[in-house]
């Protein structure tokens, strides 16, 4: 579980500098958020393994944030563990309800949580996740990796996720406005022609092997990935 990476949603941070120290030593890299905005940025930016999300943060709660992520479908399998200081029962249903998947309740032992990460990314099935194949163009999720004709290639992170949503979903038709709100940042304000810029830069990436003819312009319509001509 070395390469994942938990991003840490907790206001209080003295609690947040434990909850870091603790993932590190467990051998996850970590992100940090001290609210929900933060956490909303944070993910749009890039798409952590797992969440540890706070049900009492300033503003928008850990309850109502999971919620919002499960009606995403950008985030929606995200996994997601909620920590409080709730233990009813009810309580609990309740946090399950919002769409987390578990809940710890503080105070709780690093190793517990350490072992219910663990246990959560084996179940969301974070490491069986498949490689993407279209003909040499080979997208590797888990370990983040492009390769055509067996050789790496190099790309940012925006056209890495361009490239990834594209081949998650070929052959389906996506308008420059879906574009923006399925890869690019929620919350910040992106001009529609900045999706034309990067699928210059995408195209010209996979120029060199002529995959860039798999980054179809529907006119009239916006972008397409496709195999066929």
């Amino acid at each position: 579980m070395a390469d994942k990476t938990i991003l840490v949603v907790e206001d209080e941070a003295a609690i947040r500098e434990m909850l870091v120290m603790a993932l590190e030593r467990g051998g996850f890299g970590v992100r940090e958020a001290g609210d929900a905005v933060q956490a909303e940025s944070a993910i749009a930016d890039q798409l952590p393994d797992l969440v540890l999300l706070d049900w009492m943060l300033p503003g928008t709660s850990g309850v109502e944030l999971a919620r919002r992520l499960r009606r995403d479908d950008y985030s929606r399998e995200l996994p997601i563990i909620l920590l409080t200081a709730r233990g009813e029962e009810e309580d609990k249903v309740r946090g399950l309800e919002s769409g987390a998947d578990d809940y710890v309740v503080k105070p709780f032992s690093p190793r517990e949580l350490l072992a219910r990460i663990n246990a959560l990314l084996r179940r969301s099935g974070v490491e069986a996740e498949e490689p993407l194949r279209f003909e040499g163009l080979v997208l590797d999720p888990v370990g983040h990796r492009i390769s055509v004709d067996g050789k790496p290639l190099e790309m940012g992170p925006t056209e890495y996720r361009l490239l990834h949503f594209f081949m998650s979903h070929p052959e389906r038709v996506f308008s420059r406005a879906q574009l923006l709100d399925r890869v690019w940042s929620r919350g910040t304000y992106v001009e529609e022609r900045t999706v034309d810029v990067h699928i210059r830069r995408l195209r010209k990436a996979l120029s060199e092997q002529g995959y860039d003819r798999f980054v179809q312009t529907v006119r009239g319509a916006g972008y397409r990935f496709s195999t066929q001509g």
